[in-house]
């Protein structure tokens, strides 16, 4: 029998549907039953009849009783009824065979039943138990190594095969199943892996954005319901050192078995050099109205942006006046410490940032100051230049200022 074969029995010919016809047979068949019948089922002077052929199932010598169940735990085995079969075994283990060899086929053939059960536990206990009787026992070897691969114990799993092949060294299915094995190892090791060094990297890299952030002179806030916002501030991947030094796979170099030899190269991005891509939102106070960038470039100026939102001849359908024309428009952008800056549209947002950022002087009594950063967004006042809209706006946070300092 090979090691993967189901238990053999005299029926293992049949086609299933005479498996179930058969076993179903056998079920009402007192010899049998896997439980008793109801009171309603048969008639009191059945019961006689009953017991007596029950009690043949333990007449004989313990060899012969356990023998019995083996033969009745094949027979469902075989209908791939696990668990009355299991229950078999169990019975014949029950039986306290003197034979050794029947108390080792019990047991693996009760591990057998446990493995499409899921009973992993139970199969290497009955394992352990064939292994104390022969420490040769392929099928138990065998099977050990399937539930501690289903654990994904695959290094004890492995040596099981190895301790199975040192019996029977040109044994073809622990062979295949020793490769199988091995196989979800690197697999498992290599995700463990990639999995371990995406975390590195994502950790190094939120470290280096904070410090980016206080570089670039911002200050962060965050409020108690934040807007939903898909792209959070990052660095440019493409500009980050390195030949793999994006977030994508592949994090790791392996060999042709699949077995990691190295990470991919990858440097934390340099906090002051490498640029950043932030979430931008264009505020329109004069219309109640505002537009997110989503991905705005550090390096891109902003009247490149507006060069494109705004163009000539305006066309904007809550624009009633026509004023939102690029070459028409300030920007300007608010401080920590409510300072109110102008920028101009040839300056990039690296730039605006710098721009509005102050070193605290403890000489003057002035804190750090610069941009606010809320929500991981930051924004610009975009307004019609030299505008009542304007003025009202500024005069309204200053007043708002004076009020709030």
């Amino acid at each position: 029998m090979s090691i993967t074969e189901t238990p053999s029995t005299a029926g293992a010919e049949k086609s299933q549907r005479s498996l179930d016809s058969h076993f179903s047979t056998l079920d009402s068949t007192p010899l049998f039953m896997t439980q008793l019948p109801s009171d309603n089922e048969g008639q009191k002077e059945d019961s006689t009849v009953l017991d007596a052929l029950q009690s043949l199932t333990f007449d004989g010598t313990p060899d012969e009783v356990a023998s019995n169940f083996k033969r009745q735990g094949n027979e469902y085995f075989v209908a791939k009824r696990y668990t009355e079969a299991r229950g078999f075994y169990s019975q014949g283990l029950d039986a306290y065979p003197k034979d050794v060899k029947l108390q080792e086929t019990l047991y693996v053939n009760r591990a057998a039943c446990n493995l499409p059960l899921e009973n992993y536990g139970m199969v290497l206990k009955d394992c352990s138990s064939a292994l104390g009787l022969n420490p040769a026992s392929v099928k138990a070897f065998f099977r050990s190594a399937k539930a501690l691969s289903a654990l994904k114990r695959y290094v004890e799993a492995i040596d099981c095969c190895d301790h199975a092949l040192l019996h029977e060294k040109d044994n073809v299915e622990i062979i295949k199943l020793r490769a199988q094995i091995l196989k979800q190892k690197i697999d498992e090791d290599r995700r463990e892996k990639e999995t371990s060094e995406r975390e590195r990297r994502s950790n190094e890299s939120k470290t280096a954005l904070a410090k980016a952030f206080l570089a670039r002179g911002l200050w962060i806030e965050n409020t108690s319901k934040p807007p939903e916002n898909p792209n959070p501030a990052q660095f440019d991947s493409d500009a980050i050192s390195g030949t793999d030094s994006s977030s994508t796979l592949p994090l790791t170099i392996t060999n042709k078995e699949g077995e990691i030899i190295a990470n991919t190269k990858w440097h934390t991005p340099d906090a002051i050099r490498t640029p950043i891509i932030f979430p931008v939102v264009l505020l329109y106070p004069q219309y109640h109205q505002s537009d997110m960038v989503s991905q705005f470039h550090e390096d891109t100026t902003l009247g490149a942006h507006l060069d494109m939102m705004f163009p000539h001849p305006p066309s904007l359908p809550w624009d009633t006046k026509g004023e939102y024309v690029s070459s028409n428009l300030s920007i300007l952008a608010t401080t920590h410490s409510k300072r109110i800056l102008r920028i101009g549209k040839g300056l990039t947002l690296r730039e605006a940032m710098d721009h509005c950022a102050r070193d605290a002087d403890p000489a003057k009594k002035e804190e750090r100051d610069g941009m606010v950063l809320q929500d991981g967004i930051l924004s610009f006042i975009v307004i019609p230049k030299g505008s009542e809209a304007e003025k009202r706006w500024i005069d309204e946070f200053k007043k708002q200022r004076t009020v709030n300092p």
